[in-house]
């Protein structure tokens, strides 16, 4: 009788432990559905499904920061700290998780004007270099905010050249783009940028992401030429990647050509793809499609446009600016 009921009792804890194996072994299905729902820009349903796993996982730094990725993109703040800063506390020494938490201090400290969280965005972004020094995104955010950032609150030029030469000297068609940056914010040279971005195209490079960086960076600038000469690079790695449409759309507004096609991209733009943070916004899109409009003398049409990119970004400063000049003049 003792035997049988310890064989019984065995058997239940076997099966507990199998249980509890499975859902743990579960954890990295459930992240790969979240990535294909945050891919389609189904955030929501992201959260859904992370907050589910993790509830079964709680030991998963991966949920947690995906789940923090996924909060950031519906801009909830206090969410994407909470749970990015859960992903480093299980996993410290994780370089992505720190890059993505000081990220996400970002947000909140622009939405609360938080000197002490726009301190903690520093912090994590020369963790996440300590970390890994060959974590180029990490050493860009971190050149970005010391050029952005006022002294008070840790802004360096110093400190973000510094950067820039660690990124050259690891990537150096990386350099380019990290160098363009530096010197149009920090040394208010938009030539020797331009003369940096050029040597980036010149370079051929194979990350279709650096090209992109190009077009934005042209496109800032005004330069239909050169913001052409990025659009047909990336082209030329990925020609289907949606964010062409996107560039191709606001190259044709700057150069003034081929507007029923310019048209037809931004709106497809605005269509079929989500709005995510990497990626140009819906509002920007909608900006450029004002902007279109307006030089077609289509005034009603352009400002509606105005408003409805105001209305997803209310810090478009260009485009509050057009709108208020179109319903002065009206």
């Amino acid at each position: 009788m003792k035997n049988r009921k310890w064989i019984i009792c065995s058997a239940a804890i076997f099966v507990l432990v199998i249980i509890a194996w499975g859902a743990r072994a579960d954890a990295p299905a459930a992240v790969n559905n979240a990535e294909k729902q945050f891919n389609a820009g189904n955030y929501t349903g992201a959260i859904s499904t992370l907050e589910a796993a993790a509830s079964q996982n709680p030991s998963s730094a991966d949920i947690y920061y995906w789940l923090g990725r996924s909060y950031y993109e519906t801009s909830n703040w206090d969410q994407a700290v909470a749970n990015a800063e859960k992903s480093t506390e299980l996993d410290p020494k994780n370089s992505l998780y720190h890059d993505w938490l000081g990220r996400a201090y970002g947000g909140k400290a622009d939405r609360d004007h938080s000197f002490s969280d726009a301190k903690k965005v520093k912090s994590e972004f020369q963790q996440a270099v300590q970390l890994d020094p060959s974590n180029i995104q990490a050493r860009k955010d971190l050149e970005e905010y010391c050029l952005d950032a006022p002294w008070i609150a840790g802004g360096s030029k110093d400190e973000a050249l510094e950067q820039v030469n660690a990124i050259a000297a690891a990537d150096p068609v990386e350099g380019y783009a990290a160098r363009a940056t530096y010197l149009r914010e920090g040394t208010k040279n938009p030539d020797e940028a331009a003369a940096e971005m050029r040597k980036l195209l010149a370079a051929k490079p194979k990350k279709i992401d650096l090209y992109f960086d190009a077009a934005a960076f042209f496109r800032g600038e005004n330069k239909p030429e050169d913001l052409q000469a990025a659009i047909d690079g990336a082209a030329q790695i990925s020609p289907n990647d949606p964010r062409l449409a996107y560039y191709r759309g606001v190259q044709a507004v700057l150069a003034n050509s081929n507007s029923t096609t310019a048209e037809q991209d931004l709106k497809a733009y605005i269509a079929s793809t989500p709005d995510r943070s990497d990626w140009p916004s819906h509002a920007s899109a909608r900006d450029w499609l004002g902007r279109l409009y307006e030089s077609q003398g289509k005034r009603m049409q352009a400002a509606e446009q105005y408003r409805a990119a105001l209305q997803l970004d209310p810090k478009l400063k260009e485009a509050r600016r057009r709108l208020e000049k179109l319903e002065k003049s009206q």
